[in-house]
């Protein structure tokens, strides 16, 4: 019961001060999902994220009409938020179809993968573009897989036709095909229904027996394998609801074959995946490289969208932004699109442009959603991070007006206890040059660090020893470079040794002890994460492109327990851009130089001394 004084105050109304009381006062009642059957496989999946205001703030507003903006700093649920908005809009707007665009596939299959956790049918999913293999589902969410998956379905829901067909005693061969299926909906089991619901329904004034819901039940043959007792028999409404519900579950058998009855019609593998596109699927998601090159053949086919939604927005070319909005033809001279919800972080990293003069002269790196957010377009700002200890936070949040650290980030075990083997839990560690060798070009900007590349496996090997999981463990480095250097580095050091193995390139596939590390730079590892994180800056003679604080964010963002960075610490620290992050360490007491003996790393604090040899 909800009241509001300042409205009515304002009305003028001569009735009587009841009346008064009766117009401002507006009743809610919570929305209770109907029950949709007896199988327990048959429940909503519902959401367990307890949701934060702001997030809330945000979901709310993606629902409404019309241009959303979200910014998310690291670790704030920009992706949870998204598959909420996703959710939300299939279950409220179930004629309505969503449109989903990101800039990588990496970042699609992790929005994905959450989507089919949540309750959504899988048969109005569609997964369109290369990278799809990449999922970690044994389903295929491709143009063919879901094909396929209908079909099989097809073939599932007509065995339940037939069983549904024995337990009525009714004759002739009505689980054939999709139409015979729904004549015998129409006039074997709807009449059944009807007659059951004129039986039971009270007429006025009169009470009907709580038991006659249950003797006049007409399908009780077809749920012997539900959960035993069907029917409570405690209340005559309780056993309505179940009752309603067993019908619900039958009825979606024959919506979905009449949904389905068009992949009988049609022959070709083709035909039925572009009928699936255009008809079928609800939730439709690709990459903005895939929506450019397919534009004319989606356009032609008459692929329509009510709502588009773009992850990684802030990542994604202004050109790149606009294509995705064209892929259908005006409906009645006016574009169809109801909802655009934008999701990204603008202080984290911009589109990739190759061509000096486009980017710099052209701003063409500059993405719309940055545009319009430098534009004061209003924005909803999340501003509660869950990821990483409030001491790696402490890092980047300098670069955001408002981030603050979620309740669990300080009262659950993994934050509270510290990282075994390590003094801190995240640290600078000085490197100074090998051989008086420091940074190398074999190449032009293939920058490579021989000594930081042997440290950060050294580490490494260290923390498997000490029985960190491989997979909790990632190695970045800023610097393609010295991302190769670091992998050659690995294949000799771990191969030949029996506790650490040799790690896979393939994520996913075992060594011969635990699981490989990821071995990658800080921009392909924006939207990821991990529990550790070892860091190699790789230049000793100038800042290069770390000099952009947005990359500097990416990097200090990704760790969730441990960050530690090698990286030579006196020209970083001059660095004006990069002083906030780099003089906080420094306060701290978190920077030590390394001195490197024949059996170990020693890490002595003001130690002034050369790398030396093994």
């Amino acid at each position: 019961r909800l009241t509001f004084e300042e409205v009515a105050s304002k009305k003028r109304d001569k009735d009587s001060e009841e009346s008064k009381e009766v117009k401002k006062c507006i009743t809610v009642e919570p929305h209770i999902i109907p029950s949709r059957g007896p199988y327990l496989f048959n429940e909503p999946k519902k959401n367990a994220i307890p949701f934060t205001p702001t997030q809330v703030e945000a979901i709310r507003a993606g629902m409404q009409p019309g241009l959303t903006l979200v910014v998310g700093p690291p670790g704030t649920g920009k992706t949870d938020v998204a598959v909420q908005i996703i959710s939300n809009l299939y279950h409220n707007f179930p004629t309505q179809r969503t449109l989903i665009v990101t800039h990588s596939n990496q970042a699609l299959n992790q929005l994905f993968e959450k989507i089919m956790a949540l309750d959504i049918d899988e048969r109005h999913l569609l997964r369109l573009g290369h990278g799809e293999e990449a999922l970690e589902t044994e389903k295929d969410f491709s143009r063919y897989g879901r094909v396929n998956y209908v079909l099989a379905k097809r073939l599932d829901l007509l065995t339940e036709v037939q069983r549904l067909q024995e337990s009525l005693d009714v004759t002739g061969d009505v689980a054939y095909t999709c139409e015979t299926a729904g004549h015998f909906f129409l006039y074997q089991v709807l009449a059944r229904w009807e007659r059951f619901i004129s039986r039971v329904r009270p007429a006025s004034g009169k009470i009907v027996a709580v038991k006659t819901v249950k003797d006049e039940f007409p399908f009780h043959c077809f749920f012997d394998n539900a959960p035993k007792p069907l029917f409570k028999s405690r209340t005559y409404e309780e056993d309505m609801e179940i009752a309603e519900g067993c019908f619900r579950y039958i009825e979606k058998i024959f919506t979905q074959l009449e949904e389905f009855r068009a992949f009988e019609l049609l022959r070709s593998g083709l035909d039925r995946s572009k009928y699936l596109l255009v008809k079928e699927a609800k939730v439709i998601a690709m990459t903005c490289t895939h929506a450019a090159l397919k534009r004319r053949e989606l356009v032609d086919l008459g692929f329509k969208y009510d709502n588009i939604l773009m992850e990684e927005s802030a990542q994604i070319l202004e050109i790149e932004t606009f294509i995705p909005l064209l892929l259908q033809n005006p409906q009645d001279g006016y574009s169809r699109l109801k909802r655009w919800i934008m999701i990204g972080d603008h202080h984290q990293l911009p589109p990739v442009i190759k061509n000096m003069a486009f980017q710099k002269y052209s701003n063409m790196e500059q993405s719309l959603f940055t545009r319009i957010v430098r534009l004061g377009v209003p924005t909803v700002d999340l501003d509660g991070q869950g990821r990483a200890r409030p001491s790696i936070c402490n890092l980047y949040n300098w670069r955001y007006k408002k981030l603050g650290n979620l309740s669990h980030v300080d009262l659950w075990p993994e934050y509270r206890v510290a990282n075994a083997g390590f003094w801190y839990d995240f640290q600078l560690i000085n490197v100074e040059d090998f051989n008086n060798v420091g940074e190398s070009e074999p190449s032009p900007y293939f920058y490579q660090n021989l000594a930081e590349a042997e440290y950060c496996v050294a580490v490494f090997m260290y923390m498997r020893l000490l029985g960190y999981p491989a997979e909790k463990i990632s190695i970045l480095t800023t610097y393609n470079g010295q991302k190769h250097l670091i992998r050659d580095v690995i294949n000799i050091r771990c191969a030949s040794n029996p506790l650490i193995g040799r790690p896979h390139k393939v994520s996913g596939m075992i060594s011969s002890f635990g699981w490989k590390p990821r071995v990658t730079t800080v921009d392909k590892y924006q939207g990821q994460q991990n529990d550790y994180i070892l860091l190699s800056l790789v230049r000793t003679k100038a800042v290069g492109h770390l000099r952009d604080v947005r990359r500097l964010v990416v990097a200090m963002s990704r760790a969730r327990l441990g960050l530690y960075v090698f990286a030579r610490v006196s020209l970083f620290k001059n660095c004006f851009e990069l002083t906030p992050a780099f003089s906080f360490v420094d306060d701290t007491g978190k920077y030590q130089d390394i001195v490197y003996t024949n059996c170990a790393f020693i890490c002595v604090v003001d130690l002034d001394q050369d790398v030396g040899s093994k």
